[in-house]
């Protein structure tokens, strides 16, 4: 797996909001801003990245994720 399927995979669930995804050898950071994250602590913001991506992760294509997850008006 790589950035661009990553990116493809989240884009899908996750529409409204601006994606990057960068790494490689299934270590991977994912930056996200959208409305979808207003509201939601650091915890159930990781939750919804690991929903989409969790089938890929037991299966082993995805080892780690770093996530940098924010609301469009925070900085």
């Amino acid at each position: 797996m790589d950035c661009d399927e990553i990116a493809r995979l989240l884009r899908a669930e996750l529409p409204d909001c601006e994606i990057a995804v960068s790494g490689g050898d299934g270590k991977f950071l994912v930056s996200a801003t959208g409305s979808v994250f207003a509201g939601l602590n650091a915890v159930k913001r990781q939750q919804k990245i690991y929903g989409i991506l969790n089938s890929h992760i037991l299966s082993g294509a995805i080892h780690a994720v770093s996530m940098n997850l924010r609301a469009p008006d925070e900085t």
